[in-house]
């Protein structure tokens, strides 16, 4: 039987490529999303995928988003955290508002999602949680006190929370996506893009997000089976740790 596997913030960008990838390799996919209805069912349409509305930075929220999904397709095996925002600031210039909406997405997010599924992964004896972090969690970025904190408190979460699956034959891991070719990415200015970014990349490209989802999609499997608390970087050599 196909395993169930639930991507938040899975209809766009770098999530709708690992929605995608899961669905190619076998798995029954659920897609999160906040926001953009006319998105969101663009993207059911064209792939199969069924979208479920809700925001991760409310608890109550995924436990009831959650509980939906299970009913239609069945216990969630697979969950992949990758719903995240941003709120750029310089820090003198950051508000609380600024700060507290991208910890509540981006960090609270993670507790929020993965607490209601917990327990059934356990009494299973099987999960699989992916938190897709950032390089910026790993080497901070100006202008991203709040993102860089957000996403290093990811990589936190994934090293505790591992200890405490592996007994129970759940693997939580992360990645670090680097820049990657998404709608977002590809707006910033070509000659910003040319002269200052991509100079940093020593393979010379951006990321697309399918290689993002070919490490989900590894991570979730079976083989993976021996790798958890692990933070995998896919940045093209712009960082190493």
């Amino acid at each position: 039987m196909s395993r169930v596997a639930l991507v938040t913030g899975g209809t766009r960008g770098i999530g709708a490529a690992i929605s995608i990838s899961l669905k190619a390799a076998g798995y029954k996919v659920a897609a999160n999303y906040a926001g953009n209805d006319e998105k969101a069912k663009a993207f059911e349409a064209e792939t199969g995928i069924p979208v479920f509305k809700w925001d991760v930075s409310i608890y109550q929220s995924c436990v009831d988003g959650i509980a939906s999904v299970e009913a239609s397709l069945g216990a969630v095996e697979v969950l992949v955290n990758n719903a995240g925002i941003t709120r750029d600031a310089m820090f003198h210039k950051m508000t609380p508002d600024q700060w507290n909406e991208v910890m509540n997405t981006n960090l609270t997010g993670l507790f929020n999602m993965t607490h209601p599924v917990w327990t059934g992964m356990r009494e299973r004896n099987f999960g699989r949680i992916i938190n897709i972090s950032s390089i910026n969690g790993q080497k901070g970025q100006m202008g991203q006190v709040n993102y860089s904190a957000a996403k290093a408190g990811d990589l936190g979460f994934t090293k505790a929370l591992a200890q405490e699956g592996a007994a129970k034959g759940i693997t939580v891991n992360a990645v670090c996506p680097g820049y990657i070719g998404t709608e977002m990415v590809r707006a910033i200015p070509e000659k910003v893009l040319n002269e200052r970014i991509i100079p940093q990349i020593p393979v010379g490209r951006l990321g697309e997000p399918e290689e993002i989802a070919r490490c989900v999609v590894f991570l979730a499997s079976d083989d993976a089976g021996f790798i958890t608390g692990s933070t995998l970087s896919a940045n093209g050599g712009q960082f190493f740790v």
